[in-house]
């Protein structure tokens, strides 16, 4: 593993430490972060979401991560509330490994930029 690999996983797990004091629950995984960031941008508070509304959230989350390096915009909102985003540029081919490192490593900016928080 290469040295900014461990950084990176480092800052990681202070986040879902910090995430941890916050909502009084560790998220599991990538997966469990990018549900609490969509439910965050949904902006509707906490409720119950159907299988298909959890992965419009981790969509609406990947996609607002995402626009941090320009692959996304936001469109336009609906009438319910839920954002819409669009493709701006193409995403790199990456394997699920270096995907998984680069939405980390968007996921980490996003509570920078959003929340303030320094995460070293």
């Amino acid at each position: 593993m290469f040295k900014r690999d461990l950084a990176l996983e480092k800052r990681w797990s202070k986040l879902l430490e910090g995430l941890k004091e916050t909502i009084g629950k560790k998220p599991a995984d990538l997966n469990g972060v990018l549900f609490l960031i969509g439910v965050q941008e949904l902006g509707q508070g906490n409720r119950i979401f159907s299988k298909e509304q959890k992965q419009d959230l981790m969509h609406i989350a990947v996609c607002k991560v995402l626009s941090y390096d320009g692959f996304y915009e936001l469109d336009y909102v609906d009438q319910d509330g839920w954002p819409h985003w669009k493709l701006i540029k193409e995403l790199p081919h990456f394997d699920l490994l270096d995907q998984e490192k680069l939405l980390k490593i968007q996921v980490l900016e996003y509570f920078e930029k959003e929340y303030e928080i320094v995460i070293e």
